[in-house]
């Protein structure tokens, strides 16, 4: 069991950047794939990126792909997510999930959540 705590969100111009932090609690965060999912105001929930538990496999949503970057580092038990060339449609609460069964992209395969942090962009 982990308990995931994003933090890092904030006001930026478009075309800057933000770094992401999501800070998991528990024994064994190194078996958890982990996933950065988004919404918008007024838009459904969607898939940003994930990671294996390992850190080798990533995946990207088309919409941030070259522009945002995942890493995890595992002996301190966090995933990051850096956000670079952000727009204003990149403004959203990002929420870091994770399981423990594979690295999917549905939101209904994660088993554990953080609150949240909100990311706008002013253009």
């Amino acid at each position: 069991q982990v308990q995931p705590v994003e933090s890092g969100g904030g006001l930026v111009q478009a075309g800057g950047s933000l770094r992401l932090s999501c800070v998991a609690s528990g024994r064994a965060f190194d078996r958890y794939a982990v996933a950065w999912f988004r919404q918008a105001p007024g838009k459904e929930r969607e898939f940003v990126a994930r990671i294996g538990s390992s850190g080798v496999s990533t995946l990207y949503a088309d919409s941030v792909k070259g522009r945002f970057t995942i890493s995890r580092d595992n002996a301190n038990n966090t995933v990051y997510m850096q956000l670079n060339s952000l727009k204003p449609e990149d403004t959203a609460v990002y929420y870091c999930a994770a399981n423990n069964k594979g690295s999917f992209t549905s939101s209904d395969a994660y088993n554990y959540w953080g609150q949240g942090t909100h990311v706008t962009v002013s253009s």
